[in-house]
């Protein structure tokens, strides 16, 4: 027998990709994808996006051509969360066709087994994967924002949330009386707003020195990169006691501070977690830890998991969709369809639930993310050898 095919009493058929039969299974499988994407954007789109945009054309004055921009700005992001569900439905509609016409019998008996007949759907889901993996990366961060400041600058939108009502909690780990360690506040910054040069409105607790805690209120302050400090203007600086009495007060028409200079990357990052890309997520990430916040640590720790495991969904649902359309079966296209919605509203609950876990800390946040998938190829792969064991 020679390397690379599968011999059998009746004939002998190729292993090799891209063989006839692997030419037609994938030809069969690329129309209801195409159908899978367009239907599901649409639903989508009309749910997430479609009716805000109306809304703020008759309510707010949105112009129709700002808002047929911001729609197809909007579109990639939209168009890529429909590639995992419009694998699962090509993969399942195709094999349940083929399986209904018999033609997988036909297949089965020249001797081509399950393994090598579900191989075309998954090859191809890999390829969705890549596909989605790259738009995700270098196309929707982008777009996103893009839609974002469109929408803002049309509506002469005050700046985002991260420019006024800016506030950043700074932790230290300190021993208690019965020696063990945790985590108390040392810093707290807010300011009203941020110009993009002065913070204004600021009011800073500071309590990094034993026996003190100092409460500075000023009108502005802004970065000093080459001392690496704080120059605040016009404010005053409250000394207080840990026993909460008095102990001085001083005014200021300038006053030099060290303080982290956290709150002003934070302010300057206008980009909100769909907007960024792994890299950029990494690098919220570095400064959040700074903050020493656990919580907000822990959440984006698991977004950025998930942003890697999303695309393999795609693999999932293909091996999983081809594995239950292989069963001797006679379904239509709307039962495929109403089969698939279930799988991936079961698959994306599920997906929530182990990622909102991972946030609370019960489990890491790389089996938050990546859990969901690793049950459903558990679950595709006992299916696809109970089917080949027959």
């Amino acid at each position: 027998m020679k390397s690379g095919s599968y011999k059998s009493s009746k004939s002998s058929i190729p292993l090799l990709p891209f063989s006839l039969m692997d030419r037609y299974i994938a030809s069969e499988l690329l129309p209801p994808f195409l159908f899978g994407v367009g239907a599901f954007s649409s639903i989508i789109m009309a749910i997430d996006a479609l009716f805000e945009l109306v809304r703020k054309v008759v309510e707010a004055g949105l112009p129709p051509t700002i808002a047929l921009q911001i729609f197809a700005l909007k579109l990639p992001y939209v168009i890529v969360f429909s590639f995992p569900m419009s694998t699962m439905l090509s993969s399942l509609m195709t094999y349940s066709r083929l399986s209904s016409d018999s033609e997988l019998i036909a297949m089965r008996s020249c001797g081509v087994s399950v393994y090598r007949l579900v191989l075309p759907s998954i090859v191809l889901s890999f390829l969705v994967a890549g596909m989605t993996f790259f738009f995700n990366e270098a196309v929707v961060p982008a777009t996103n924002y893009q839609a974002t400041q469109t929408l803002q600058r049309a509506l002469k939108e005050k700046p985002s949330f991260k420019q006024q009502n800016i506030w950043f909690p700074q932790y230290r780990d300190k021993t208690n009386a019965s020696g063990k360690k945790e985590k108390v506040l040392s810093h707290l910054f807010y300011a009203d707003t941020f110009d993009g040069e002065l913070m204004r409105g600021l009011t800073i607790l500071d309590r990094s020195r034993e026996g003190v805690n100092q409460i500075v209120v000023a009108e502005s302050a802004g970065w000093n990169p080459s001392l690496n400090i704080w120059d605040f203007y016009n404010g005053t600086i409250y000394l207080v006691n840990t026993d909460n009495s008095y102990r001085s007060i001083a005014r200021f028409k300038h006053q030099e501070l060290k303080l982290p200079r956290t709150p002003l990357t934070l302010a300057q990052n206008k980009r909100d977690f769909n907007e960024m890309n792994i890299v950029e997520a990494q690098q919220q990430l570095d400064v959040i830890r700074l903050s020493g916040d656990a919580q907000q640590v822990r959440k984006l720790k698991v977004r950025i998991q998930q942003k890697v495991a999303i695309p393999f969904v795609c693999v999932v649902f293909g091996l999983v969709g081809a594995t239950m359309g292989t069963k001797p079966q006679r379904t239509g296209r709307g039962t495929s369809f109403g089969v698939s919605v279930v799988i991936i509203f079961s698959y994306y609950l599920l997906y929530f639930i182990t990622g909102e876990v991972a946030t609370a800390g019960a489990i890491s946040p790389f089996l938050g993310a990546w859990l969901p998938n690793f049950f459903g190829l558990a679950a595709g792969g006992w299916m696809l050898f109970r089917i080949a064991s027959r």
